[in-house]
């Protein structure tokens, strides 16, 4: 029992008011000092292993697995039962989505802090509201008559009486009746999702006008007087798939309260933007941009919207300094996608609003580091330059992107016809590849009085909206028997299953001929899994999860793919029971199998792993180890592993890097790689205490939750070397914390071909590499084509008189070009014939145009010749294409630039083709589109153009009809 002399005073600032640090600080001693919580650090805002999620939105997203009863007993968070923290969390697209509210008041943010406690299955509402209610009245000091809580007031459609518990914990706590207060499900019940734990809620509001005032008639009413501070949420029920709520095996505490709100109460502030979380980066914008300071205006009052621009700048640096901190770069998919409009919209305010110079921005990161700092040491690790860079780069793209749509616009607005809406195809190319606001497109189209078909650009957006989400549903498991429910997993517990041993998996030894023997494993059926329920017994056809007491298979984790095979009945050798996908869920393995016969609780069976593919996975698990280390090493030590994943095919991985990896550095990774591969070192793993692992020097980990204790991999150093206290051998080899299946010694691994390298977003790599016979086979290929690059730069050095061999050799070079980007070669090889081939096609057309402008030039004088001074030049010409047939006419007219020049060129094919210009001092009476289309249509075929040039072909039947046409419509012009 702590005692109740426990006291935290809040030092107060020079204003008389506590700054916010000291705010947040106080949260976390008192729920750590006070009630023996423990304070974790912020998890950052990549979620982790949640695709559904874009960012960390709220400070349980860490715990999810506590709550769904998914988490592995042996892990670091199985652990917890009190915590506490201050989370983290950006809400800018998908459900929670802030963004374009942002700037228009004083409240929203994409960028905010959680101030959260948390129980797991221990203590629950009584405890939980007497201690909100002490740190804010006792601690906080906020005076009691301000302050308003509600309670869930049930819904008799679900079956849910009122949470009349949480109201008499209220009234016991000494509030009075007339402020606390019942709201239907919407205000006071929440949940996860769809499906999943929920429960009430009980939210603590305040009154910022106070004065002896009831205020309850003001609660939940969207009143900027009366606002929710803190919401305590119970989750006591799971929301089922069918809608209908069940109890939870165990209670669980999610409170939530965000410091910005807590802060500006705290500070006697109005608005989160007049507190010292805002103020020295608004005054800081005021100093970059030297226009008027910030006055806390909002709507017509905010003339030509600076104050919203001071908001959102201040806003989204602090979003982007935390973001790029935590590995997401601004880019074109998913969370990446809406950092990259959070920048741009930041961008357009700074220079269309603020009127600032380009850099504003950036410069702005060193205060938001001085601001949140020491709450978040990460971003002082992570040097402000780095941020600084990323935000500049991808400014300038943006600036540079603008001007090229600005440019689109134009030239779009100029080709349409009269009284036409701007075509929604522009718009949305404009919109999603140049990353071209919407609004500004509607702002410059309204500027020149036309306006967008917004339905047909509704419709792409839809289109676009359904592929996406027909891509993500199409990559989603159907996980009814893969993944235990939340009661089902309560169930085998209280039944005292027991968790499945699955050290089986890492029984392999090398026989005296260098081959892998995997040892066999026999296994008890202890439990079957279908449609979300626990069964005895599953009957022939049907697909279900199988838990055994024990495996050998791997299940699916750790960025491995898992093991596939088949389990036989011990007695019945030839009725094989497939499994297709190995997952695991609360420290229970499930099998997924499709029964082809009875399966029953209690059957004896034997396990049999695919060994060729479980190898094909060691090895390529064994190499990823090894590609970190050998980037690590050409890279520098600040390259971080962000992601990473290996089938039995081929191995990804993704890092930091501060630009594209070179031709040199890429053949430098390799050899590092294959250099071990040649010495056949040793792979040491063993299993150790994770807070001794954690002390190695050099150790690579990922943010990931490791299991107590943990499998450190060490390639070539003994793992009781890398442990002794100050050893440094950890930073000359590969030393991982992993739990995946690795090879015993790295010669098995023969070779190891980088295949492909890109940037993913603006500081990530990933790249994809291939062991083994595939990684030979791709060098091989890399070097056939290597001579076949060869040979075509021979031929174009030897040179071509004609234009047609020369145009050959241009698509050969083109076509070489798509098979070298197209097929698994060396990277760094595929760098270099990529750049040479470059160079090739540039020869070749330079040297196709060089003839062409020749050829041209002879015919053009063979023309005038004939047409001496005449004003209209009509004729026939051989040509052998439209491109030398539109040069003889453009040097026709350079030569003699009063006149028109109108010409047919018969071809092989039957075709005729037709190019036009028209001289300037007939226009517009005279135009040639006009004159193309007429002499085209006589020929049955198709022109278009400008009024000065235009072209088009047709067929060869009327010719000299075609020849007459020309000359009537160009005598009725002239």
């Amino acid at each position: 029992v702590v005692p109740r002399q426990w006291r935290c005073s809040l030092r107060r600032g020079v204003s008389g008011c506590p700054p916010a640090g000291q705010v947040r600080a106080a949260f976390l001693r008192f729920f750590q000092e006070r009630y023996s919580h423990r304070c974790l650090p912020s998890a950052p805002v990549r979620p982790r292993g949640d695709p559904r999620l874009l960012f960390v939105n709220a400070g349980m997203n860490q715990f999810k697995p506590i709550f769904m009863g998914t988490v592995h007993p042996r892990s670091e968070l199985a652990q917890h039962r009190r915590v506490v923290n201050s989370q983290k969390c950006v809400r800018a697209g998908g459900k929670h989505n802030d963004l374009e509210d942002v700037g228009r008041d004083t409240y929203h943010h994409t960028f905010f802090e959680m101030l959260g406690n948390w129980s797991f299955g221990d203590y629950f509402k009584e405890e939980a509201c007497s201690m909100a209610w002490e740190l804010l009245t006792e601690v906080y000091e906020i005076p009691k008559d301000r302050l308003y809580v509600t309670y869930f007031g049930g819904d008799p459609s679900l079956g849910l009486s009122a949470d009349e518990e949480c109201r008499d914990v209220w009234l016991r706590l000494g509030v009075p009746a007339s402020h606390v207060l019942p709201f239907p499900m919407k205000d006071n019940f929440w949940e996860m999702g769809d499906t999943g734990p929920c429960g009430p809620c009980t939210e603590i509001h305040y009154d910022h006008v106070g004065g002896g005032r009831n205020a309850a008639a003001l609660v939940n009413q969207g009143s900027p007087d009366v606002v929710e501070i803190w919401n305590l949420v119970f989750m006591q029920y799971n929301r089922e798939v069918e809608g209908n709520l069940l109890p939870l095996p165990q209670h669980h505490v999610d409170t939530g309260m965000g410091l910005e709100r807590l802060v500006t109460i705290l500070q006697n502030k109005r608005s989160n933007y007049d507190t010292d979380l805002f103020t020295p980066i608004l005054d800081a914008i005021h100093k970059g941009c030297g226009g008027p300071c910030y006055q806390g205006l909002v709507g017509d009052s905010d003339v030509g919207r600076v104050n919203m621009a001071y908001r959102v700048v201040a806003d989204h640096v602090r979003t982007l300094c935390v973001c790029i901190t935590d590995g997401i770069y601004p880019g074109f998919s998913g969370a990446e996608l809406v950092l990259r409009r959070i920048l741009r919209r930041a961008v357009r305010f700074c220079s269309e609003v603020l009127h600032a110079p380009p850099g504003l921005l950036a410069s702005l990161v060193p205060t938001v580091v001085e601001v949140l700092g020491d709450a978040y040491p990460e971003l002082t690790k992570n040097a402000d330059q780095q941020i600084m860079d990323i935000i500049n780069e991808n400014e300038a793209a943006f600036l540079s992107s603008l001007e090229r749509g600005r440019r689109i616009i134009e030239r779009t607005v100029q080709q349409m016809e009269p009284s036409t809406n701007f075509p929604a195809e522009v718009a949305w190319s404009l919109y999603g590849n140049l990353g071209f606001p919407l609004d500004l497109i509607d702002l410059m189209l309204e500027e020149k009085g036309i306006s967008l078909d917004s339905a047909a650009f509704n419709e792409l957006a839809l289109k676009d909206a359904k592929r996406k989400a027909g891509g993500q549903q199409a990559g989603q498991l159907d996980d009814r028997n893969l993944c235990l429910d939340v009661h089902s997993l309560a169930q085998l517990q209280s039944d005292d299953v027991p968790t499945t041993d699955d050290s089986p998996k890492y029984a392999y030894t090398l026989g005296q001929h260098g081959q892998y023997e995997f040892s066999p494993c026999q296994a008890t059926v202890l439990m079957l899994y279908r449609d979300q329920s626990l069964q005895k017994e599953v009957g022939a056809g049907q697909r279900c999860g199988v838990v055994l007491d024990r495996t050998n298979f791997y299940a699916e984790q750790g960025g491995q793919a898992c093991d596939q095979g088949y389990m036989i009945r011990l007695g019945q050798q030839d009725v094989l029971f497939p499994v297709e996908s190995v997952h695991l869920c609360g420290g229970y393995v499930i099998h997924e199998v499709t029964a082809v016969e009875t399966l029953r609780a209690g059957d004896q069976v034997q396990l049999f792993v695919d060994e060729a593919q479980r190898l094909a996975c060691m090895t390529n698990h064994t190499a990823a180890h090894l590609l970190n280390f050998a980037l690590r090493h050409v890279l520098g030590d600040n390259t971080e592993q962000r992601g990473s994943h290996v089938t039995a095919e081929r191995l990804r991985f993704d890092f930091d890097t501060k630009g594209p990896v070179t031709v040199e550095q890429l053949q430098q990774v390799e050899q590092v790689v294959q250099d071990a591969i040649k010495r056949n070192e040793v792979v040491h793993m063993a299993e150790v205490p994770l807070t001794l692992a954690r002390r190695v020097q050099g150790l690579r980990a990922v943010d990931e939750g490791y299991p107590d204790p943990v499998r450190i991999v060490s390639l070539g150093v003994p793992v009781e070397t890398v442990l002794t206290r100050d050893s440094e051998a950890a930073m000359q080899t590969s030393v991982e914390l992993c739990c995946g299946t690795h090879l015993l010694q790295t010669g098995a691994i023969e070779d190891l071909a980088i295949i492909n390298e890109r940037q993913l977003v603006k500081g990530i790599s990933r790249v994809i590499a291939v062991t083994g016979g595939q990684a030979k086979r791709a060098r091989e290929v890399g070097q056939c084509l290597a001579m076949e690059v060869d040979s075509v730069s021979l031929r174009m050095k030897q040179g071509s008189t004609s234009i047609p061999e020369m145009q050959n050799l241009s698509k050969e070079v083109g076509q070489l070009t798509k098979v070298v980007a197209n097929t698994a070669m060396p990277q760094w090889q595929r760098k270099e014939l990529q750049t040479i081939l470059k160079a090739l096609q540039r020869t070749a057309n330079t040297a196709v145009k060089k003839m062409e402008v020749q050829q041209a030039e002879e015919k053009a004088q063979s023309l005038l010749a004939k047409h001496c001074n005449q004003p209209v030049i009509i004729d026939t010409v051989p040509a052998d294409s439209l491109s030398i047939l539109m040069k003889v006419v453009n040097q026709l007219c350079d030569k003699s630039p009063g006149t028109s020049v109108l010409l047919l060129s018969p071809q092989v094919s039957g075709e005729v083709l037709c190019a036009c210009q028209v001289s300037k001092n007939c226009l517009p009476v005279f135009s040639a589109a006009d004159w193309a289309v007429a002499v085209c249509t006589r020929m049955e075929g198709k022109a278009g153009g400008s009024p000065i040039v235009a072209k088009g072909s047709g067929n060869a039947k009327d010719l000299q009809g075609a020849l007459t046409a020309a000359l009537e419509f160009a005598q009725s012009k002239l």
